[in-house]
């Protein structure tokens, strides 16, 4: 099936997202359990992602939760330290794509105040024909809503679309209104991927 545009997620796909890893270096491991046993800070991002204001957001749950003020606000203080590093080769397939005139989307679940933090670290995220940006939208992956919102503003039909996601549960939301998928498990296999498409040359990216 021809695939008109190809709809990048970011976090885990363009750039790493890990924040026990993060935490792991600055509390070390056997704190960051305990701190993530007893509070939900995938939860509290999760607020961020949906539009919230983000500092409020993570002052907020510092304040509610004083034991571990100073580790939460972390996640506000050092977040491009948490946000980090670029996976090199998926941003290199990204401009591979627009070299060759395919359209390129983003659609993320990331927070209106952090993705005006990620960009001037991350130029490529000025790259994109289309962001589709959750905390903009007010919807997060996977609520059926914002792949519509992604059809319906872009013009694209869903068979026509290609979209590259690290989480299972995402892919399949955007498979069930007929959406091509793939599943990120790395560059190489999604550059195959885009290569079997016919959307990149088959050679081995630099």
């Amino acid at each position: 099936m021809t695939v008109h545009a190809v709809v990048f997620d970011i976090g885990n796909v363009l750039i790493e997202w890990q924040p026990e890893r993060f935490y792991d270096s600055v509390i070390g491991p056997e704190r960051r359990r305990q701190m993530f046993a007893e509070l939900d800070l995938h939860a509290m991002n999760d607020k961020v992602d949906a539009g919230a204001d983000f500092r409020k957001t993570v002052t907020d749950f510092a304040e509610a939760n004083t034991a571990w003020r100073d580790e939460i606000m972390m996640w506000h203080d050092r977040w491009t330290d948490m946000a980090t590093p670029a996976i090199d080769a998926s941003v290199e397939i990204l401009r591979a794509l627009r070299r060759n005139s395919v359209p390129v989307f983003a659609l993320s679940n990331f927070g209106v105040q952090t993705f005006e933090i990620a960009k001037p670290v991350y130029r490529f995220l000025d790259e994109f024909d289309r962001p589709y940006i959750s905390g903009s939208l007010g919807v997060t992956k996977p609520d059926p809503k914002i792949y519509q919102i992604v059809e319906d503003d872009s013009g694209v039909a869903a068979e026509n679309l290609l979209f590259i996601d690290d989480r299972l549960e995402n892919l399949v939301a955007a498979q069930e209104r007929g959406w091509q998928v793939h599943h990120f498990d790395g560059a190489e296999g999604l550059q195959s991927r885009l290569q079997t498409a016919g959307l990149l040359p088959l050679r081995s990216l630099p």
